[in-house]
């Protein structure tokens, strides 16, 4: 069977969990050999072979920290070289989709980026996305060369498949471009203790109809006792309510959770495009008229400040 690149993205060796999924999807087109880059690289190896990889091939240059992303496409090029792979797959990040940007194009592929599915075609791995807003699916393949393709986080369940995982060094030399743009310092974001916002299974979002960024406790309360990560409409971002790493829409984050939650959000196109994939989406909005509802599971039509309270606490009854 032909092999799958996958792209590794872990934290020191700690493998995180849209890294597993595309695990999950690359057994259905290949053998998976993953990738796995910086500090840690070999410590991956045995999350990697439980989750199917036959091969992982590591590196742990300091290149990858100390500079932005070519070092990362330097060796995935050689990765490339070293397999001859049917596929690339790249976890969908704002990085992960720069360097499969930068790969497909120093090898002379096509790429797909955002899939949220990917299965084996006659002609080559077939990925699924939801476009125009998530108004329509498509299911499209690249053409030419070795396909790239990135992944939106929780598009498929995580699945065990023990393989071998056999680490292998891999050999790479950085391009002078590598060392173009340096990394100067980093400042450790304040961590909530929330899930990331593109990876949580559970995500709450508020917006406008919040009304001020001291109200978002009540958001942030119902996200807690559901071990969820907050999001913000982009009105609320706009009005400074909550950070901007937050957002939820086009011109933010993705999502595509197995539940998400919009209190306060009328439901404007912008934001819809970042959430339509959503498997359960669940809305409360005052107004009974709100695009939002035209999506939804379940709709609540109520003040959220009458509505998300009673919520948390039946949330907090039933836990407890």
């Amino acid at each position: 069977m032909a092999e799958v690149l996958v792209y590794v993205d872990h934290v020191d060796g700690a493998v995180r969990k849209p890294t597993l999924e595309l695990l999950t999807l690359a057994r259905r087109i290949g053998d998976p050999v993953a990738v796995a880059l910086g500090n840690g690289a070999a410590d991956t190896a045995a999350a990697l072979a439980e989750h199917g990889a036959v091969k992982v091939l590591t590196d742990d240059a300091a290149e990858y920290a100390d500079y932005l992303v070519v070092p990362k496409v330097d060796a995935l090029q050689a990765a490339h070289e070293a397999v001859s792979p049917a596929a690339v797959l790249v976890p969908s990040s704002a990085e992960g989709k720069e360097i499969a940007a930068r790969l497909a194009l120093r090898i002379g592929s096509g790429i797909i980026t955002d899939a949220i599915d990917v299965e084996a075609g006659d002609e080559g791995p077939v990925a699924t996305q939801s476009v125009f807003a998530a108004a329509y699916t498509t299911k499209s393949r690249v053409a030419k060369g070795t396909p790239v393709i990135t992944v939106k986080p929780n598009s498929v369940a995580v699945e065990a498949a023990p393989a071998a995982g056999t680490a292998e060094a891999l050999a790479v030399s950085f391009s002078e471009q590598a060392t173009g743009t340096k990394v100067t310092a980093r400042t450790p974001r304040e961590s909530t203790g929330r899930p990331e916002l593109t990876e949580a299974a559970i995500v709450v979002s508020g917006g406008r109809g919040v009304n001020g960024a001291e109200n978002f406790a009540v958001i942030e309360a119902l996200a807690d006792e559901l071990g969820a990560a907050v999001g913000a409409s982009r009105a609320a971002v706009d009005a400074g309510w909550y950070p901007h790493t937050n957002q939820v829409g086009q011109t933010g984050k993705s999502v595509s959770p197995q539940l998400y939650i919009a209190a306060g959000i009328s439901g404007a196109i912008q934001h819809r495009a970042g959430m339509q994939t959503s498997k359960t989406i669940v809305a409360v909005n005052k107004d009974a008229e709100a695009p939002i509802f035209e999506l939804v599971d379940y709709g609540v039509v109520g003040d959220l400040f009458d509505v998300v309270p009673q919520l948390t606490e039946e949330i907090k009854t039933r836990k407890g």
